[in-house]
């Protein structure tokens, strides 16, 4: 543990400039130690920041991974993963080795942060300890969204996602009293509210997700980067360019992520209003209250419709092939189908070509409609709106893999330390989950001016409501 947590505070100090351990010619001197680090002026001030900087890094990579395995984007270039699109992940794949270290260094920072550095500062606030209480949280929600099982505490055997949920709900019970301020008890309350909704604890999460309502209805918590400090938001890249492509009806929702200048790094956003009222309404949808369902649905649509959207996009260079491996729709009179059983939709490919400019939701946004809202008549129906809703609003956040009841496995290096090495070793993925790259096909009919998608995968929830892999209150 000593030789992790000088790792760490290398890793922490080195890359912050204007904290007390930087000279001010910005030369970081690499011989600081742990004693020298916690007998420095403010260190709880420096490792705060070093972790939630952390943070950033750690979820630009979950979202530029877990959007290619899901069906929001397809990898159409050479880096990044090449195999999660299939989806294929293998507990030797490096990619999911490095998404769980991610979640074991945020929970081993945080924990660092509330013994070790809290002891050695008395000018510990309350304040601080409700951040390092956040990460540690957060680290948990990570474990349970997206795991089959992860190491609980350093050299533990693994304990299933379930386990990391409740120990989410119990550190951020923990985090309440210490909140700040509204904004801050709301975001306690979404994550908490998401904790209890991936468990199944349906009152818990309505109770949470009402709470965070009153707390602060327009609630948007994010991780920020900074070009100018190497921070750098990696989805960005990945999404601005034309490495990832959109499912074709998600089509104008991207880039979510987008410069206007070349320094121009974009925040991630990891709890925000709208997840409450989506709770609220699949909650009511389960216990058969239709109309109860309609209203919270129609209260999200208010508030999307109510988040800012970024105009001026100068997105003219993305061609949506570019040499890729396959060309996208790029040509907004095309009418998408969702399947080949689904009504034909306008208006979801925009047109990006010079001379045009381009506008974007950048916090959440949505195809749905009022009128689609009013027209549902039936629970199938509407829980496949509320999980169309879920798609859009989480959009290139790395949300939408835990709706389709994926789980990376146990990481082979994580695996060889435990009791029974093959537990966990192989990843879930539920059986209605199209395989050979399934989640992302498309046709297009130039003729006909259509593009077809091969599978309405929020139909295919709807249809399987009733297995444990997804929709948690059904």
């Amino acid at each position: 543990m000593k030789t992790f947590r000088n790792i760490i505070i290398g890793m922490t100090v080195g890359v912050l400039t204007g904290c007390d351990l930087v000279e001010p010619d910005e030369i970081v001197n690499p011989n600081v130690d742990e004693k020298t680090f916690l007998d420095s002026d403010n260190p709880m001030e420096t490792w705060l920041n070093g972790t939630e900087k952390q943070l950033a890094l750690d979820m630009s990579d979950f979202v530029e991974l877990m959007e290619i395995l899901s069906d929001n984007y397809f990898n159409n270039y050479t880096r990044s993963s090449k195999v999660f699109d299939i989806p294929q992940l293998l507990y030797t794949d490096a990619d999911v080795t490095k998404l769980q270290r991610h979640v074991g260094e945020l929970r081993e920072m945080a924990d660092y942060g509330l013994t070790t550095v809290a002891a050695a500062d008395k000018n510990t606030t309350s304040a601080d300890r409700f951040r390092l209480l956040c990460v540690k949280a957060y680290s948990f929600v990570l474990a349970g969204d997206f795991f089959r099982a992860l190491p609980m505490e350093n050299r533990g055997e693994a304990q299933e996602w379930n386990a990391q949920m409740a120990q989410a709900l119990t550190i951020l019970d923990e985090a309440l009293p210490l909140a700040q301020s509204a904004d801050d008890r709301a975001f306690v309350h979404t994550l908490a509210a998401r904790a209890a909704y991936r468990l199944g604890e349906r009152d818990k999460s309505v109770s949470h997700a009402q709470q965070a309502l009153k707390e602060s209805a327009t609630l948007c918590r994010q991780v920020q980067f900074d070009s100018k400090n190497g921070v750098l938001n990696t989805a960005q890249e990945a999404i601005w360019s034309d490495w990832f492509q959109p499912l074709p009806r998600l089509d104008f929702l991207d880039p979510k992520y987008f410069q206007m200048s070349s320094t121009d790094q974009c925040p991630i956003t990891i709890a925000k209003a709208e997840e409450n009222h989506l709770i609220l309404a699949e909650a009511a949808l389960s216990t058969g209250r239709l109309d109860e369902a309609k209203t919270h649905l129609r209260n999200l649509l208010r508030l999307v419709k109510s988040r800012p959207v970024q105009e001026g996009i100068n997105d003219q260079l993305e061609g949506r092939y570019n040499g890729g491996l396959k060309s996208f729709p790029n040509e907004p009179d095309l009418l998408v189908q969702a399947s080949p059983n689904d009504s034909l939709r306008a208006g979801l490919i925009i047109d990006r070509r010079p001379p045009f400019l381009i506008s974007v939701p950048y916090i959440s946004g949505t195809s749905v409609t009022e009128a689609m809202i009013d027209g549902l008549t039936d629970h199938d129906s509407a829980l496949e709106l509320v999980y169309l809703m879920r798609q859009e609003v989480f959009f290139a956040e790395g949300r939408r893999v835990a709706d389709l009841g994926i789980r990376l496995p146990l990481c082979e290096v994580e695996a060889a330390n435990q009791s029974n090495p093959q537990a966990y070793t192989e990843a879930w993925i539920p059986s209605f989950v199209p395989q050979n790259y399934g989640l992302d096909d498309f046709t297009m009919d130039a003729a006909a001016r259509t593009v077809t998608i091969r599978y309405n995968m929020n139909r295919i929830i709807a249809e399987h409501a009733k297995e444990k892999d997804v929709a948690p209150f059904e």
